[in-house]
């Protein structure tokens, strides 16, 4: 694998974890939104990564050459109840419906999505660094 493989690999993944926090800070945003224009509580989401193709003309036997984001979905949990009968929002029993937003789930996945995000950027440094080593080393 060339330097700009590992570039290139290490950058598709920084833009997927990138793209995983915004999600992940949106939804830590909105974990009290009980009234969307949609209509009912926020809905978590998540983030779908998927191997990149190789593309037309390299080998198919080749691993794949870094991650996409194919999707961003709504979590299909259903929304927290919270009785809390004086709330405008409640229904016939006094239930509110709140976001399916778990405060430690998201900052776990918060935690993960960083030291992916951390690694790929040492990965991008050692690449950077290696390759003006050899430039070095070429001008010697």
């Amino acid at each position: 694998m060339d330097a700009v493989q590992s570039l290139s690999i290490a950058g598709s993944a920084l833009t997927a974890q990138r793209l995983r926090m915004d999600v992940i800070a949106s939804n830590l945003a909105n974990i009290e939104t009980v009234s969307t224009p949609g209509g009912g509580p926020y809905r978590r989401e998540m983030v779908v990564f998927q191997p990149i193709a190789n593309a037309p003309g390299h080998d198919l036997q080749a691993p794949t050459m870094g991650v996409e984001v194919t999707a961003i979905v709504q979590d299909p949990r259903p929304p927290r109840r919270v009785h809390d009968p004086g709330n405008p929002l409640a229904d016939a029993n006094g239930f509110v419906n709140y976001p399916n937003v778990d405060l430690t789930t998201e900052m776990v996945d918060l935690l993960a999505a960083s030291r992916a995000y951390q690694a790929n950027a040492a990965v991008v440094q050692v690449t950077r660094d290696q390759v003006q080593r050899t430039i070095d080393l070429g001008r010697a």
